[in-house]
């Protein structure tokens, strides 16, 4: 059970940091504009050298952040409850840390999975037809790896709880 949760608390941590690390940065898409390279992410876009706020409140850009941060939030809180586990198993008979901990690491996989989708959508119909030359960067594809590491954590978790469930029905009460 201790390893199935090592290894979700591993997975659980690079996919945090990599949920963090592509909210913040700006380099979500890259085209060439006037004959130049820019980039954008959530928060700014930047022409050349210079970077610029992103002020327009356009809904999908909304919807991207406030999903991402929902994911960072709910993965954190999963971290939280998969150390909890370590430390001591739950006394109550209906709230398990491990089982907890998944649910949350799934929610934040279905929370990144919505912004990814937004993105993705808004960016190859209108963007991608406004930009002929783009392409995804790196933050944008940081995101997706987070999403592959938040969903195998909620599986770790998932497996250490089933460990846990079968262990405790088959000893003798």
């Amino acid at each position: 059970m201790y390893s199935f949760m090592g290894g979700g608390l591993f997975c659980a941590w690079v996919g945090t940091i990599l949920l963090v690390v592509a909210t913040a940065t700006d380099h979500w898409m890259q085209y060439r504009l006037s004959g130049s390279f820019a980039h954008q992410g959530l928060w700014r876009y930047c022409l050349g050298n210079k970077c610029f706020l992103q002020t327009e409140s356009i809904a999908y850009w909304n919807a991207t952040r406030a999903f991402m941060i929902l994911s960072s939030l709910c993965a954190t809180s999963g971290i939280i409850m998969g150390v909890l586990a370590f430390a001591q198993q739950s006394t109550f008979t209906r709230f398990s840390r491990p089982f907890s901990a998944g649910i949350m690491f799934f929610a934040s996989t279905l929370f990144v999975l919505l912004a990814l989708a937004i993105y993705t959508g808004v960016t190859v119909s209108f963007l991608g037809r406004r930009f002929g030359d783009w392409r995804f960067s790196w933050s944008y594809i940081l995101g997706w790896v987070a999403l592959l590491m938040t969903f195998f954590a909620g599986i770790f978790y998932m497996c250490a709880y089933r460990m846990h469930e079968c262990r405790r029905l088959a000893t003798p009460r």
